[in-house]
């Protein structure tokens, strides 16, 4: 049977989630999307996401390739999606791919925002679930200085949790874009890269905020970026306030949207 070629572009809030991967006995974003292909499909699907979020972070932008009978097309699948899947995941977009497409390999690079509340709505039960109230003075050119330093190709392992990758792997990220925007609310931080290790974003800013409160001495950032491990960082912030914004991929694999 041949098959079409799609990517899905998800929003999902993770707070009821062990994660992305798939796991036994345990809901996952990818568990949830396959049990409803299959639904649709009368066959067992594939799900390949751009790369893993961890339990209790959201997405607005995780891509998934998925290989279906070519009956669907994307605006199909995408309205017969909707209306079986739970109601803390959403396809938002639906691109018709190249058979070469592969999720997470063909991704040139994914951008996430980590979010914090300042002002005292940050306690208010409509959005504490995603910011995490921070409640020091903050030093914003502190802020942006050590974010600067991120920039470029670096070793990250030490903003990574042991074993998160090989130990052949030389746990280098090479950052497109890391600041920090203000918002009547409070902060985001706002970071891309081709590849992101194992809390690292977490581990990012929580040193990043003791550094701009005073707890840490910002000029440490460039010897934290290549340390052997995770011993001289920040503990990570939550993981509720972090969204999955985006992921971009080559314009030549593309062939249509729904």
């Amino acid at each position: 049977m041949s098959a079409r070629t799609l990517q899905l572009v998800l929003h999902y809030d993770g707070a009821r989630f062990a994660g992305w991967q798939r796991q036994l006995n345990t809901r996952t974003v990818q568990g949830e999307v396959e049990d409803a292909l299959e639904r649709l499909c009368q066959s067992p699907i594939s799900a390949m996401g751009s790369g893993r979020t961890d339990a209790g972070v959201h997405a607005r932008g995780q891509a998934v390739g998925v290989r279906v009978p070519e009956k669907w097309n994307g605006s199909e699948l995408r309205r017969a999606l909707n209306a079986v899947l739970p109601d803390d995941v959403w396809v938002a977009s639906v691109f018709e791919m190249k058979p070469e497409f592969h999720a997470r390999f063909s991704a040139r690079s994914r951008r996430y925002g980590y979010y914090i509340g300042t002002d005292d709505l940050a306690s208010s039960p409509f959005r504490r679930s995603w910011e995490w109230q921070v409640r020091q003075p903050i030093d914003r050119p502190v802020l942006d200085a050590v974010a600067g330093t991120l920039l470029g190709e670096h070793s990250f392992r030490g903003f990574a949790v042991r074993g998160t990758a090989p130990e052949t792997d030389n746990h280098h990220c090479t950052v497109l874009d890391a600041r920090w925007r203000d918002r009547a609310e409070g902060l985001v931080f706002e970071i891309e890269a081709n590849r992101f290790l194992h809390h690292m974003v977490r581990f990012l800013v929580s040193t990043m905020l003791d550094m701009a409160s005073g707890r840490r001495d910002p000029d440490a950032m460039r010897d934290l970026l290549g340390a052997p491990d995770n011993s001289r960082v920040s503990v990570p912030a939550p993981p509720h306030a972090l969204f999955l914004e985006r992921v971009l991929y080559p314009s030549e694999l593309y062939m249509a949207s729904a």
